[in-house]
This record gives structure tokens, sequence and C-alpha cells, in this order.
């Protein structure tokens, strides 16, 4: 019998630390510390990668509210999509699966 592809997903074979580092990536700035103290865990920078692009996107919104109406809107639906993703980014750490955020996946990607 032929085993499914399931390149998406990695192995739940990790460590408890590259687990609570991947954890950390979805913390707002707490992304960063992955990014410092572990560059050879492909796990953990997969997550780190993403987290940091939802920090990046978070802080920008922020910068959006000195625009008038518009800013305000746009920072309210990015805390929305932010929020849901950093939830999906955290179930997908303590499940031990890498699952690819739309559009913030190939972002990351690319860093």
């Amino acid at each position: 019998m032929k085993m499914p592809n399931t390149s998406w997903m990695l192995k739940s074979s990790h460590s408890t630390k590259s687990r609570v580092l991947s954890l950390f990536s979805y913390l707002g700035v707490l992304c960063l510390v992955p990014l410092i103290f572990n560059k050879d865990d492909e796990y953990v920078n997969f997550h780190a990668r993403q987290g940091l692009v939802l920090w990046i996107w978070g802080v920008l919104a922020i910068f959006s509210l000195h625009i008038p109406v518009v800013g305000a809107f746009f920072f309210s639906f990015s805390v929305l999509v932010i929020a849901i993703f950093a939830v999906i980014g955290v179930v997908s750490v303590l499940l031990t699966r890498a699952w690819r955020l739309p559009v913030v996946g190939m972002v990351a990607s690319k860093l």
C-alpha cells in the first residue's frame, strides 16, 4: 500500500525546545527570539519567519492609524486577521505541523 504524500507536514519528533521556540514565533515581538537563538532548526525557522511577517504587518497596521479614515479600517482588519493567523500558527505548533498561512507563508518563504 502506497503512503499518502505528507510532505507538507513535519515529523512530530521535535524537541521540547524546538516546540517552545516555535510557539514564541506567533507571540508578537517574541518572534525575534527563535530567529536569534535557533538558526539551525528548519522547523523553528519556518514558524519564526511566518511570525516575523505577522509582527511586521502588525507594526505597519499601527502606523496606518495616522492615516485619516482608511487607517482605522486597515488597522481593525489587520488586527482581526493577524489574531486569526496567530491562533492557527499556535495550533500548528501544538500539533507539531508546519502549516503555511495564506499569503503570509508566501512572503515568509522569500525571507
